[in-house]
């Protein structure tokens, strides 16, 4: 009896389904162009030396941001221009082929995926499509989870994707010349106590201060920022230690941080918490809870969580189709005992796109896929230039170590260069961090208005 986690035909030169059949390119579909599925998509041709191998990376972005740069995207204060890489420049310098759309369905049975119709500002630009794959990696990512809290969705901004981001940048900037030009103040509101919502707390901060070198004095004073956590402490899948420092530098950077509250309702210009409270916000931003796409949940009886993560394997096939694998946010794999679900974080979607990248070409072949294997490397969070803070992983001789200043700071842009250097090569990957010293020295500090 063959083994369910190898492929039932061989680089297709065989399917037992249909027989012999004229040799073609064994089409690898990638959906998804975050952390995970775009390094699976530029390092997947090189690592398979067969001309008979065929990649496909679908998105529905026309550009890739590395997702825990997204928070600085948002408040400004670093240009997507500089920090975004172009999916049909990377296709054409990593020889894979790229689709602009979005998922909407999987058909299982024919092994195609259904494209929704694309449109741009209201304009049909393709009809509904159909994509054959052979092989299916779903790397759809994840976003806010609002639990169903009325007004989250019309009153609301996330900053999920790299579209999301650059909208919520338009609407700070817009928020803060309105209070300028009135000398009024400008109340935000960031719902959500974890890496994502005290990154951007801190940033939305060094706008504020930024722009006062840029002539916007006073703005620093005029501009609010309160963080809401339902949870009792900010930071609660890092440690203590860092949590409690990074709380402690947000306070004093004049944010006003408010935990054990959740929010049960929002309105036009307010959030409503559940002992009565009411906290007014010009601008809120939802950044709490963690789940994957609502469309997870129909893709043709895949097995899902009720936050719609797609149930894995050990070797990251799905427990449903061994042609299909899932990775990063939108999967869930428990290790462990008792079998606990591996956080949606970069360092498990980069671990688990390596897995694929290392094994794949084998288990294409014939050969036994292995069960991906976990190693927590530590975190770091990052408060921009007013410090970062971070822990060694579970491993070595420095388990649970204790970073901040400096060393923490480091520790994130090498995270960042070395992501980069993966996706472009290391000479490239260093041309481009030379590139972004010198646009440190030479352009402005934040993003300013173009209009």
């Amino acid at each position: 009896m063959s083994n369910p986690s190898t492929p039932s035909d061989k680089l297709q030169r065989h399917d037992p389904d249909q027989g012999v059949r004229p040799s073609r390119p064994h089409q690898i579909v990638v959906v998804g162009g975050g952390i995970a599925g775009l390094e699976i998509a530029s390092k997947l041709p090189g690592s398979i030396r067969n001309a008979s191998i065929a990649v496909t990376l679908v998105d529905r972005e026309p550009a890739y941001v590395w997702k825990p740069m997204l928070h600085t995207i948002a408040a400004g204060t670093t240009d997507v221009s500089q920090q975004e890489t172009s999916y049909i420049s990377q296709a054409r310098n990593r020889r894979f082929v790229f689709e602009t759309g979005e998922l909407k369905g999987i058909d299982r049975k024919e092994r195609k995926l259904h494209l929704k119709p694309l449109e741009i500002e209201g304009r049909s630009i393709l009809p509904e499509r159909a994509i054959s794959y052979d092989t299916l990696i779903l790397a759809t990512g994840s976003e806010a989870n609002d639990f169903g809290t009325p007004g989250v969705r019309d009153h609301c901004l996330t900053i999920d994707s790299r579209s999301q981001a650059m909208k919520f940048n338009r609407e700070v900037m817009a928020h803060m010349l309105e209070a300028l030009a009135a000398k009024s103040s400008l109340h935000i509101a960031v719902v959500g106590g974890g890496a994502t919502g005290v990154e951007l707390a801190a940033e939305l901060v060094q706008l504020a201060d930024t722009s006062a070198y840029y002539g916007a004095a006073g703005l620093l004073d005029q501009v609010k920022v309160t963080l809401i956590e339902s949870g009792p402490n900010l930071l609660g899948a890092f440690p203590d230690r860092v949590a409690i420092a990074a709380r402690e530098r947000i306070e004093k950077l004049g944010v006003t941080v408010l935990t054990g509250a959740r929010v049960v309702a929002a309105e036009a210009g307010c959030l409503r918490l559940a002992d009565g409270t009411q906290i007014n916000a010009g601008l809120k931003v939802w950044a709490a809870g963690v789940k994957a796409s609502d469309a997870c949940a129909s893709f043709d009886g895949l097995e899902v969580t009720s936050n719609n993560q797609i149930v894995v394997r050990p070797t990251l096939q799905t427990t449903q189709d061994p042609r299909i694998f899932a990775v990063g946010d939108c999967s869930s794999l428990s290790v462990g005992d008792p079998g606990r679900p591996l956080p949606p974080a970069a360092q498990v979607a980069h671990q688990q796109a390596s897995h694929l990248i290392r094994h794949l070409p084998g288990w294409l072949e014939g050969k036994e896929l292995p069960s991906f294997s976990y190693r927590d490397f530590g975190s770091i969070v990052s408060l921009g230039g007013y410090g970062a803070y971070g822990s060694l992983g579970q491993f070595g001789l420095f388990t649970g170590g204790f970073l901040r200043g400096r060393v923490a700071q480091l520790g994130h842009v090498l995270l960042y260069r070395s992501h980069q250097s993966r996706l472009h090569g290391f000479w490239r990957g260093g041309l481009i961090w030379l590139a972004d010293m010198i646009n440190s020295h030479v352009r402005a500090r934040i993003r300013l208005p173009d209009r």
